[in-house]
């Protein structure tokens, strides 16, 4: 049977809200309320798409993206009653954004979660896009506990944006990251680097928060950027240059980010990094951060 795929216009959240189906996977488990984030302008009826049968809705996904972001930044709500209806409905909508799912920590052991991870992922699939990355989601809060800064390093503000490119430039090298990697593969070292620093300036937070980290000798270890999204303090990225690695300092840099945001009054940070990053996951344990949430990256 076919469908009727469209986005909403304004005024028909309804037909997204009121899709009746178990919410095991995905954002809405999380706490997360499609009318809130639509308020806020994260959501938008343009970026909203749904599959309709006889005038029921059998698929819905939703693109998020910043309240002043002019296109969206990635697909974060799927769900369908028909895997059919799913797949195109990922098809016909105009977007290339990454989708990312995410998911209960340790999901694979709900057959219940998993089965319906898997529906998700297949329907992507099937679309056209690709698995790119397993992440893991870190939220730090007080009850976590803060370890004192190791005292091995001074931070110091950078406010030279060329400066900051050309750390991020050397630390792309040998990057464990799977966006990172991804970048380098279409872009140049320059251009790479030029694109996570419009990613980093795109979060609401002040510039004058990110530190650059050295030794005691003066020697560059790499560049700390505590930050803000949307919703919560984040970790914006931790990054050591080549020829400083294998002493431990992605921990110092990590601990200096997190003291950082809890100065500036943060009762939770929130982080990720790829699960197959070891040494930065092993980081995040040793100072603290619980898994709270994995998350599946797919993209075209």
């Amino acid at each position: 049977m076919s469908f009727v795929i469209r986005p909403l216009v304004a005024g028909e959240e309804q037909l997204f809200t009121a899709f009746d189906a178990p919410d095991v996977v995905g954002v809405a488990v999380f706490g997360r309320s499609y009318s809130d984030l639509v308020a806020k302008n994260q959501y938008r009826p343009e970026w909203t798409w749904v599959a309709l049968r006889d005038g029921e809705v059998v698929a819905r996904a939703a693109w998020w993206g910043g309240p002043d972001d002019s296109e969206p930044g990635a697909l974060d709500w799927f769900d369908f009653t028909d895997p059919d209806a799913g797949v195109e409905l990922l098809r016909q909508a105009p977007f290339t954004a990454e989708y990312c799912l995410m998911l209960p920590a340790g999901w694979r052991a709900d057959p219940v979660v998993a089965a319906a991870a898997n529906a998700r992922i297949d329907a992507a699939v099937a679309a056209g896009m690709k698995p790119l990355v397993e992440r893991y989601r870190y939220t730090w809060t007080p009850a976590d506990g803060l370890p004192d800064r190791p005292g091995r390093l001074s931070f110091r503000p950078e406010p030279d944006d060329e400066v900051i490119v050309d750390v991020l430039r050397r630390i792309q090298e040998g990057s464990l990251d799977a966006h990172k990697i991804a970048d380098l593969k279409r872009m140049s070292p320059d251009e790479a680097a030029r694109s996570e620093l419009a990613d980093l300036q795109w979060f609401p937070s002040p510039r004058e928060w990110w530190r650059l980290a050295y030794t005691p000798d003066g020697d560059l270890v790499g560049i700390t950027v505590p930050s803000r999204n949307h919703v919560t303090p984040v970790v914006g990225f931790v990054g050591v240059v080549p020829e400083q690695r294998g002493h431990g300092y992605a921990y110092d840099l990590l601990l200096e980010c997190t003291h950082i945001l809890v100065a500036e009054g943060a009762d939770r940070v929130a982080a990720d990094t790829d699960s197959t990053n070891v040494p930065m996951a092993a980081n995040f344990a040793k100072a603290g951060y619980p898994i709270t949430q994995e998350r599946i990256f797919l993209a075209y």
